[in-house]
Order: structure tokens, then sequence, then C-alpha cells
């Protein structure tokens, strides 16, 4: 099957450079950086936005907890209207509404309005991944590929998980120069650029989106199935902030809420969350509870460990961003040789494995540790990274239906942030009265625990293959 390629003329001879050429990748993996890079930067801004509002420290999570909800529930959804109205629209639409948020984050002058920047934020940076995903699959459909593009895979996954490391030193600098602002004003000259070579590069959507009745997109996108969605987290949500003090209404709500989802879906034409695809591709929905308990223990790391290190092992934001860095580096190191080759079993049982040593490790770890220490342990967990990003994500792009993967790839990252939320809620009870090496070693020991289910779980997939889909 041929294809349209990319092409630049060298005098009248055109250069075929493939239906992935660098102009195509890159705009993809710059509006998919948006979401990771927003969802860490935030972390050193947190202090410095407290003091300049005269809010306490603690009210200002609802900025890292607001911006996880509206992910969560709006990666799906970016997913399926990428589906319905072409991933390009959608893709740009994100992008713009990122630029948004970081005007209005920027001006902002209350915590009010900078819960609206992030959720404006949240919302635009969920366009990214899951539209890319079927931009990649429509083109490597057109292109005739028999197995999935490991190298542009692999450069979406690095993209998620390099970021997220890198995030915190970077956001560091900018708001220990710049202030707090800059943490939201960044987002203007990074969506301009994904702006620019989105509408240069990637190339339009062949469907129209025009002329559909309102009655007929209602039923297509399945408004009710998100709405009793988002409601469900939002209750979940509420619940697990108020730990160690449940709020068991919210717990309630949440799975009346559930069993309603349940019902609705089941009798729904065009399913938001295909709840019976779940329940026949049991491997894809292995592939999403492996995915949000490894990103649990990524997350723990990303700010469990971070908080412990500022606060109990006395480093400055700068030195404990600085000793997240290798966690970044080497994720970017592993996703490489991963990726090309279409690696899905054996980086799936390493990145269990290395979770399981690298939380083991964090056991031995107290105030009187040397740095080097960190950074190993730092190190163990950068492969964690780069193997769950890649394999995972291979794993969805096989197991997935085609004509689903936008939804399916917003579900994953869905997944993802249910895990971020936990983590956060692991992190608020061990620290509950004081940051300290027994609350380290307890948050350890939860990880051993979730590190040995996600390697039992992966020992025992006997679906997880090498380039042919799973049953």
């Amino acid at each position: 099957m041929t294809t349209k390629t990319e092409s630049a003329k060298t005098g009248s001879r055109p250069r075929v450079t493939g239906p992935f050429g660098w102009r195509t990748v890159s705009p993809l993996v710059m509006g998919s950086a948006l979401n990771p890079i927003n969802s860490s930067v935030i972390a050193t801004a947190l202090v410095p936005i407290a003091a300049a509002l005269h809010v306490p420290v603690g009210r200002t999570s609802i900025l890292v907890s607001s911006l996880y909800l509206a992910c969560a529930i709006a990666q799906p959804t970016a997913g399926k209207l990428a589906e319905e109205f072409g991933p390009r629209r959608v893709f740009l639409a994100g992008i713009v509404l990122v630029l948004l948020g970081g005007v209005v984050g920027g001006l902002g002058n209350d915590l009010a309005v900078l819960v609206v920047a992030r959720v404006l934020i949240g919302v635009g940076t969920s366009g990214g991944y899951p539209s890319a995903m079927v931009i990649i699959r429509r083109r490597s459909h057109q292109a005739g590929l028999g197995e999935p593009p490991g190298s542009v895979l692999g450069s979406l996954a690095i993209a998620g998980s390099a970021t997220v490391a890198i995030g915190p030193p970077i956001g560091g600098l900018l708001v220990g120069g710049l202030g707090w602002r800059s943490a939201f004003l960044l987002n203007v000259p990074l969506t301009a650029v994904a702006l620019a070579m989105t509408l240069a590069w990637v190339p339009r959507d062949a469907q129209s989106a025009a002329g559909r009745k309102i009655a007929e997109l209602t039923t297509r996108i399945d408004l009710g199935g998100i709405a009793l969605f988002g409601g469900m987290l939002a209750a979940l949500l509420v619940f697990l902030m108020s730990l160690p003090h449940p709020g068991w209404v919210a717990l309630a709500i949440s799975a009346v809420l559930a069993a309603l989802l349940v019902a609705w879906e089941l009798r729904a034409t065009r399913p938001f969350i295909d709840l019976r695809l779940l329940a026949s591709q049991q491997a894809l929905t292995r592939t999403y509870l492996r995915f949000g308990l490894t990103l649990l223990g990524v997350y723990v790391v990303l700010y469990g460990i971070t908080q412990w290190m500022e606060a109990a092992r006395g480093l400055s934001p700068e030195q404990a961003g600085l000793v997240l860095l290798p966690m970044g580096a080497v994720a970017a190191v592993v996703s490489q040789p991963v990726s090309r080759r279409n690696l899905v079993r054996g980086p799936l049982i390493a990145c269990a494995f290395f979770m399981l040593l690298a939380s083991v490790a964090t056991l031995f770890i107290t105030v009187h540790s040397p740095v080097l220490a960190l950074v190993a342990v730092m190190v163990l967990f950068g492969v964690v990274v780069g193997t769950t990003s890649v394999g995972n994500q291979t794993a969805l792009y096989l197991q997935s239906p085609p004509e689903s993967l936008g939804t399916a790839s917003g579900l994953l990252r869905t997944f993802g942030y249910i895990g971020s939320i936990a983590s956060a809620t692991i992190t608020s009870v061990v620290f509950h009265t004081r940051v300290s090496d027994a609350g380290l070693h307890d948050m350890a020991l939860i990880l051993v625990g979730v590190a040995a289910a996600v390697l039992l779980m992966t020992l025992l997939d006997r679906h997880l293959t090498r380039g042919a889909p799973a049953a």
C-alpha cells in the first residue's frame, strides 16, 4: 500500500521521509509533553503562591488535585472527540486551551482564578496524547505498516516520562528567578511553538465535523457517560483527599455514581467506556491496572520522597530537583532501545523488578544517607519510568481496537492519574504529623507491596507479547 509522505524538494527531486518524518513527529511530541510539564513544574511554585496570596500552603494542593481531576476526565473524552471530529482539530483546540490557561494563571491574583487556570490547562493538555495516538495509528494504517512505529511511540513515551522528572528542577529555576507566575506563563511560548508546528506540519483531518445534529453528537460522544464518570472521580478524589479522616459520604456518592455508570454504559449505543470490551479484552484491562499501579509508585517518589528530601534531609528545592534529574535521564536512555524493537513483556518484567528493588532500597534510606545513595535510588526508578511508559504504551497500541484507540489511550492516562491521586493520598497519610524517616519507610513498605503485585501480575500475564495483539 502506498501512502502520502512528507517530502522536501532538492532541486526538482522530492526527498521522501516516510509517514513519520520529523515534521510530523515534532509537534506531536511537543503537544504531548505539555501535560507532564504542567503536572510537575507547579510543585516548586506552591509555597511562593501561598505566600503571595496569603493562604495556607495546604490549600494550594488544590492546584495539583484540580489538574489531576480535569485530566482524568478529559483524557478519554479528548480521545473520543478525536475519533469523532478528527485528531488534528482536537490537538489544536487543546493547545489553545493551554495557552488560555497559561495567560489566566499568569495574570491571576487569587486562588480561585488559579484553579480555573489549572482546569483549563488540564483539559487542554489532555488533548495532546490521545490525539497524537490516533494520528499515529491512522498514518500507520495508510502506510501499510505491519508493526507499531516503535521509534514514534518511544518519542511520545520519552516526552511524558522525561519531562515529569525534569519538571521540578526547571520549575525551581523559573520560580526562583522569575517568580511563581512563570509556572503558568511558561505555557505561552511553549503553546505558540506547538501551535505553529501543528498548523504547518500536521496534515488536516480527512473527515468533516460540520453538519451533524446535536442529538446525534450527544449519542456518539456519550455525554451521559462522561458526566457520570466525572462525578464518580470527583467524589472519589474528595474521599481520598480527606484521609486519614475519611469522608464516607463522598465514598458512598462515588460508589453510587459508579453503579449508575455501569448501568448507563451497558445500555449506551456508543459507550464512553466500553465495559464489555474491557471484560472481553482482559489483557487491555490488565494493562490499565499495571500502568496505574506503576505510576502510583513513580509519583510517590516524585512528590513524597522529594518532600522528605527537603523537609527531613534538609536539601534545598534546587538540590532536590537535581537529585531527581538522573531519573529522567535514565528513563529517556532506557526508552530508546525498547521502543525501537517494540518490546513489551521483557521491559514490563524489568519495570516491576526494578520497582521492587528500588522500593526495598528506600527502606534503608535515612537522613544520614549520602546524596549519592539518593541518586542511586532515583536511577533505579528511572528504569521503572522508561520501561513502563514504552512497554504499556506498545501493549495498548496492540490490544486496542483501531477505531477506539483515542479513547483507549486517554483511559490509559486516566488510570495513571488515578495512580497519581492515590500517591498523593499515601504521601499525606504517612507524613500526616511530620515528615520523618519513619514515614518514608512506611511509604517504602507500601511501594514494596505495590511492586510485588505488579511483578506478579506481569509474570502471570501470558498475553504480553512482542509485535502481536493480545487476546
